[in-house]
């Protein structure tokens, strides 16, 4: 028997997305969002709040980028998520990561984080807090790539939980997808 929970904001998984951007003097920022994923063909769709100061750079720059939050910064990243950019102009350097400009979109790129999607943004909803970016490019550092490719195992991103407000590592392999359901007939 299943329980019901009404109407409610839980979704498995549901990634943790580090949003970085430039401000209109060229200072970094960057902000953890766990309502985000892929909107359409090479697109990102993430929901911001107006009151963040990601948002306003943003709607500024017209670019982003989105790095993949890994088991291995837990601390960094939900410390990003917790201190606003409103009132803590050095937050990324407090958490302990430095950036790189992208070579690819006006963002910039957390050097820790070993993947991150470079965006230009499509639209941004004036009603509903929505933001959709092109995704420009896909970085991923050299220590989570199998065979030249990103090895989620060796990546370990996390996921938010947002029934019991933790933290989860993905990478278990359970199946070959576009393979495993061949074997029903």
């Amino acid at each position: 028997m299943k329980k019901n929970f009404g109407k409610q904001t839980f979704l498995y998984p549901m990634p943790v997305l580090i949003i970085a951007t430039y401000d209109e003097n060229g200072n970094p920022d960057a902000m953890n969002a766990a309502w985000g994923g892929i909107h359409d063909t090479n697109q990102i769709g993430i929901c911001l709040d107006k009151s963040h100061k990601t948002t306003a750079n943003i709607a500024g720059k017209r670019a982003f980028t989105v790095s993949i939050a890994d088991a291995a910064h837990v601390k960094e990243c939900d410390y990003l998520g917790i201190a606003s950019g409103n009132t803590e102009p050095d937050k990324i350097k407090k958490a302990g990561f430095s950036v790189t400009k992208s070579e690819f979109v006006d963002a910039p790129v957390i050097n820790e984080l070993p993947m991150a999607l470079e965006c230009e943004v499509v639209s941004m909803s004036d009603d509903e807090d929505y933001i959709v970016g092109n995704i420009i490019n896909v970085s991923a550092d050299e220590s989570v790539l199998t065979d030249g490719k990103i090895d989620a195992a060796k990546l370990r991103p996390i996921c938010y939980d947002p029934v019991s407000h933790n933290y989860n590592v993905l990478g278990e392999v359970v199946g070959k997808a576009f393979s495993d359901g061949k074997a029903i007939k």
